[in-house]
């Protein structure tokens, strides 16, 4: 074993008093052996096998269903490494604060070693990363979400460094509840969750809080995005980044099924969460996805929305809180017009009878990124996809337009940095509040946001032809309330308006807050959209800007003295625009 490794995991067993310790190789028989001890004891529940082969049903403790943004900390040695977005504790205070609830944790149960590998087994952008847990649950989780097991035990042994990370679920009890990250070490600890956001490290925890660390000090980018391949009618593959809030429709865009694809259009899935990108020898920015499986969000899934993620999620996939049908069918708000007879819902009460929802509406589904059907044949590849256009979206009922494009990398980088979006049930806070969420990283950047900025400007730099960056929104609605845009599958034409203004080849008008696209420049083809419509979702309207800017200005001031000075200059270009 890794010397590191064997020293860390000793250190942590005498001190955890697990029963028994088991490291995991990752294999097809230790998960089965998992799935019938966790059936054995409640923890999953049986899912009609002969509709969902493979498929089990996880319901959480009520008080552990999300992200808790709260409870999550930086413990960086300066306080203002941390910055100002988020929870900082010293890493001293930390680790006496948190290290004696560990103590004894896991008498009575096994401590599970996870080794795991962050992206493709062979690529050499991958990383490394060992969880040590005592719930099978997460377990079974990460061996879906990674290359889990064997695979990254040979390159541990062969003495590369790891991403450690501790968890045990204690007692569930919110008041002693911590997700710590130790960006100066390397180290991540978690702490009385169950939930995959707060539980499974590999995920938010390494592949964005701590990588975004690592991605600053090596050059490269972590980032809260998807990376979609769009094929041409000539057969020609352009890849995108997008990055949107939890919950938007990013899970959704990259598994779009194309409305034209008679017309030789095609989007294809390379991952729907996280990109880790590199400037390459070529001067462009490529991509890898760091994760092996989708950890979606189930309600308003459904075969309108996202027929691939259904279609993949039929078979070896771990479902939680969601509500059940009789004969064993996961269901959720949103995957039919309406609910089934005789529902148990996510919390196991039956006949459910409402007025709450039968899902939580943070309920999710984690299940192979192999089974998707519109998997790109490169998403496993080591060296990655280049990456032709990055695509910043969020939640807005007004003011921003369907999409525009950046005037340029800088452009695009303040308007990532002003990205807004209304918030939802992702995370343990308020439903519905409009927030500043930059990048879609407020959550998740590991350090000062106004370095994280700095750190996009200096990556432009790098980039001999760096992406065009877009900002899109499928959310407009006009005073009725009504959705201007028809979104889902139809979101193609956005994306085919994209490709075309990476190829030079698209018109577009020029408005205060970048470009967008003459009406007649999108391909609408078989499209019913009133012109009304069309006109309301492509509207720019100054005075709506102008109203956003000293909301705007406050959150630019709220990031201290570390925000780039080129990011003032764009605020006051777009000032002086909106005023003409």
């Amino acid at each position: 074993m890794n010397k590191k490794l064997a020293q860390w995991v000793n250190e942590c067993a005498e001190w955890a008093k697990p029963e028994s310790i088991h490291r995991c190789t990752g294999s097809t028989e230790e998960y089965n052996k998992l799935i019938e001890m966790m059936l054995a004891d409640g923890t999953l529940l049986e899912l009609n096998q002969e509709s969902y082969p493979g498929c089990y049903l996880h319901r959480s403790n009520p008080n552990d269903v999300a992200r808790v943004e709260n409870l999550t900390f930086i413990c960086s040695t300066e306080r203002e490494h941390a910055g100002p977005t988020n929870n900082w504790m010293s890493p001293e205070e930390g680790k006496a604060k948190v290290w004696p609830l560990f103590e004894n944790c896991m008498k009575g149960r096994t401590m599970y070693v996870v080794p795991y590998i962050m992206g493709p087994a062979e690529s050499p952008f991958s990383k490394i990363g060992v969880e040590i847990t005592d719930s099978p649950y997460v377990v079974a989780n990460m061996r879906i979400m990674t290359r889990m097991g064997d695979v990254a035990t040979k390159r541990l042994s062969n003495g590369e460094d790891f991403v450690p990370g501790l968890h045990s679920m204690g007692d569930l009890n919110p008041s002693r509840r911590y997700i710590l990250h130790f960006p100066d070490e390397r180290l991540i600890w978690s702490f009385g969750s169950g939930y995959g956001g707060n539980a499974l490290l590999g995920k938010k925890c390494f592949a964005l809080r701590i990588a975004s660390v690592m991605g600053k000090e090596e050059g490269w980018m972590a980032e809260h995005m998807l990376i979609l391949e769009l094929e041409d009618p000539t057969g020609d593959k352009t890849y995108f980044a997008a990055a949107f809030p939890s919950a938007c429709g990013k899970t959704n865009l990259a598994m779009l099924i194309s409305p034209l694809h008679e017309q030789g259009y095609k989007v294809r899935t390379v991952g729907d969460d996280i990109a880790w990108m590199h400037v390459g020898e070529d001067g462009r920015l490529w991509a890898i996805n760091p994760e092996a499986g989708f950890f979606g969000v189930a309600p308003g899934t459904s075969e309108r929305t996202n027929p691939n993620a259904l279609a993949a999620m039929h078979s070896n996939s771990i479902f939680t809180n969601v509500a059940v049908t009789e004969d064993g069918i996961p269901w959720w708000e949103g995957k039919d017009a309406s609910p089934p007879a005789n529902l148990t819902d996510w919390m196991g009460e039956f006949p459910w009878t409402g007025p709450g929802p039968a899902a939580h509406s943070n309920s999710r589904f984690t299940t192979p990124a192999s089974q998707c059907p519109s998997i790109s044949p490169s998403w496993e590849s080591p060296q990655g996809v280049p990456i032709s256009g990055i695509i910043f979206g969020g939640r807005r009922d007004t003011t921003v337009p369907l999409v525009a494009q950046a005037f340029d990398w800088q452009h695009g980088t303040f308007l990532g940095a002003t990205m807004t979006s209304k918030t939802t049930a992702a995370a343990t806070a308020a439903v519905g509040q409009l927030r500043y969420d930059p990048m879609a990283m407020l959550p998740f950047c590991g350090y000062h946001m106004g370095d994280y900025f700095q750190h996009w400007l200096e990556m432009g730099k790098k980039l001999a032809n760096p992406p065009q960056i877009f900002y899109v929104n499928w959310f407009r609605q006009n005073s009725e309330g009504k959705y201007l845009w028809p979104g889902y599958g139809q979101n193609i034409r956005a994306l085919i308006w994209m490709l075309e203004r990476v190829r030079g080849t698209a018109s577009a008008v020029t408005t205060p807050i970048g470009l967008v696209p003459d009406p007649s420049s999108l391909n609408l083809d078989g499209l019913k959209i009133d012109s009304a419509d069309l006109e309301g979702v492509l509207k720019v309207d100054s005075a709506e800007w102008r109203a956003d800017l000293d909301h705007m200005n406050t959150f630019l001031t709220s990031i201290g003295d570390r925000l780039p000075q080129e990011l003032w200059g764009e605020f006051e270009l777009l000032r002086e625009r909106l005023a003409d």
